[in-house]
């Protein structure tokens, strides 16, 4: 597959051939699925919490002796059975993350990169680059490009005023190439990328 590369006033100035090795096989959608979750749920707080028995207030006398009361027998008013006693087995603090295996990640990187590819949602420039930290300059290179919505842009090593340029633009985020996970891939309408970094990525999940 031969894709055109072109340059910030959207003329073409080349072309790079995509291996039908790294971008040609079938979309594995189970590989997109787990990388997915495992982002998401790394990114889970989990910072919810509730109060046992050892936590909640109140005293640990005994409320009344143990017999001759006629009453059910009790430890103390923090007993989990009792109105304002703690909490069993509620939510602890604790991390969502888990790992999956490298090998599918890259599978799933990849596949997520053969999809867009096929949808048409892949445009490759020579630069990614803008003359000032300006929002607006920013703007106006995706607009030359075509670009709207969900954007993500992917360059080797991002350009320091492009960056700065690009973050207040709603929808359109900026990573390296060695940094994009197949949701940044899927969680966007077109991905606009450097030659060097389709160059990368094309290296890198071969």
């Amino acid at each position: 597959m031969e894709l055109p590369v072109v340059n910030s006033q959207n003329e073409k100035v080349g072309s790079i051939d995509v291996s039908d090795t790294v971008f040609g096989g079938r979309v594995k959608t189970d590989l997109i699925h787990q990388s997915v979750v495992r982002a998401n749920a790394a990114e889970r707080r989990g910072t919810h919490a509730t109060k046992n028995r050892a936590a909640v207030s109140g005293s640990g006398k005994k409320p009344w002796r143990q017999k001759g009361t006629g009453r059910a027998r009790a430890g103390e008013i923090r007993n989990p059975l009792w109105r304002k006693g703690g909490t069993v087995f509620g939510p602890q603090p604790r991390s969502y993350e888990f790992k999956v295996p490298l090998k599918v990640e890259k599978g799933a990187l990849r596949a997520a990169l053969t999809q867009k590819l096929r949808d048409g949602a892949v445009t490759v420039v020579d630069a990614l680059a803008v003359g000032e930290i300006k929002t607006k300059a920013a703007a106006e290179m995706l607009k030359r490009l075509g670009i709207d919505g969900k954007t993500l842009l992917v360059d080797v090593k991002p350009e320091d005023k492009l960056s700065l340029s690009v973050r207040n633009i709603e929808g359109v985020r900026i990573l390296p190439s060695n940094r994009i996970s197949a949701r940044d891939v899927m969680d966007t309408r077109r991905v606009v990328m450097t030659r060097a970094a389709l160059e990368k990525l094309q290296e890198a999940l071969g």
